[in-house]
């Protein structure tokens, strides 16, 4: 580790591509590694970032950061290049990073609300496939968890077509291998602090906090029969800790649960057409649950037996007619439900049998944490695979299918 740490500043050119979408900003894998595009876009955020963080804690003020990805082709060197950046802002006095940078999407949200950091930066195209011809995003969340609302999206991008030059430490390298903090001084006294994070160990307390683990355990060990693929993305070291370790689910049973930067080949999208395998799989009718998830685990395909396919808008309306089968919504009630404009009405005639409100929003998972934010939901979806609650501020693969456990648990223990 060098002990002369010093910011420097590099001249560039603005780029015109730089508006983010719903979802932050995806292209193909090479333009992100086109000189100086990584750093524009992330000078341009801490750009935007520091209004909000001057209106909040006043110019001397010192926030933190998330940063993790799903692990795709280019991840390692984006990590690398915005480390530096962060090390050269001096309002940012602490970041946490996933373990070897991989950290789904859901838990990114969950780790910004735990440590309580003024936003999050996520390297992912979702459902995109990966490789060094395919697909590569840089996302941006606040600090409720949730996607970065389009004002700030759009401050972004003004910001990225104005820009001529960017903060760096050019020498600062950081080992993300190892858990636990490292300290460093720039520019000969500010201390920048790295620290790194098991992302799953945190996501899993959270989950136990919902969840009656022993309960779902037990419903493991009676018999069923479930198998689960991760698509070769982010969500194979949260299915081997928390579905094997914890719950008893077979190793055997945890299909492409090693994260892969191509995805293995695969086109890590939880549906019908690339997750084939699972489907043929679940047609010769040895296994009564089966469930994929996309390249950065917030979506989730759930199938029953001889693969029969549950929809994903049948899928959040049976979760919210049973949701009581969840300790955290017999805990904190059931506020009401949401689903953006092209899912279909199955969630509202749940609503209306439980005297709730359902909101249609536009498609986006933003509009749902406003709600959220309200206290006006507790369950969502929309009709591309996507499914959460009120527990983080994105849709959530994992907890879709240990809420549909809860579910098929309850039923057994009460019949």
């Amino acid at each position: 580790m060098s002990s002369d740490l010093r910011t420097t500043k590099r001249k560039t050119e603005a780029f015109n591509d730089q508006k983010a979408g719903t979802s932050g900003l995806r292209k193909n894998t090479k333009v992100f590694q086109k000189e100086n595009y990584v750093e524009n876009f992330t000078q341009s955020f801490f750009t935007v970032l520091k209004e909000e963080i001057d209106k909040s804690v006043g110019e001397n003020g010192k926030v933190a950061l998330v940063l993790g990805g799903d692990g795709r082709y280019f991840s390692k060197e984006c990590i690398s290049k915005i480390l530096k950046l962060t090390a050269a802002n001096p309002q940012i006095g602490r970041i946490y990073v996933a373990q070897n940078g991989i950290m789904s999407t859901p838990a990114v949200s969950c780790c910004i609300r735990k440590y309580k950091t003024q936003a999050g930066i996520i390297l992912t195209a979702s459902h995109n496939p990966g490789g060094p011809d395919a697909d590569f995003g840089i996302k941006f969340n606040s600090s409720n968890g949730g996607p970065a609302v389009q004002k700030f999206t759009d401050q972004v991008y003004t910001a990225s077509t104005q820009i001529t030059e960017y903060a760096l430490v050019e020498n600062f390298e950081c080992d993300i291998s190892k858990i636990g903090e490292q300290v460093f001084k720039i520019d000969g006294d500010r201390e920048f602090v790295v620290q790194v994070i098991d992302s799953v160990q945190d996501y899993l307390d959270l989950m136990k906090s919902i969840f009656d683990f022993p309960a779902l355990k037990t419903y493991m060990q009676s018999g069923v029969k479930v198998t689960i693929d991760a698509l070769s993305g982010v969500m194979g070291p949260y299915v081997k800790r928390i579905l094997c370790e914890e719950l008893g689910v077979p190793e055997s049973e945890a299909k492409n649960c090693t994260s892969l930067p191509d995805f293995g080949g695969l086109h890590p999208d939880p549906n019908l057409t690339y997750a084939k395998t699972l489907v043929d799989l679940m047609k010769k009718g040895e296994h009564d649950f089966g469930a994929a998830f996309d390249g950065d685990g917030d979506r989730n395909m759930i199938l029953g037996k001889n693969s029969f396919f549950i929809t994903p808008c049948d899928s959040v309306a049976v979760l919210a007619a049973n949701l009581k089968a969840i300790p955290y919504f017999r805990e904190h009630g059931i506020k009401g439900f949401a689903r953006s404009m092209p899912t279909s009405g199955a969630l509202d005639r749940v609503a209306k049998a439980q005297g709730l409100n359902c909101y249609e929003t536009p498609t986006g998972w933003k509009f749902f944490g406003n709600l959220m934010d309200d206290n006006r939901l507790s369950i969502c979806g929309e009709e591309s695979f996507g499914t959460g609650s009120d527990h983080i501020r994105e849709k959530d693969g994992l907890w879709a299918v240990l809420a549909w456990f809860s579910v098929l648990e309850s039923k057994k223990t009460n019949n």
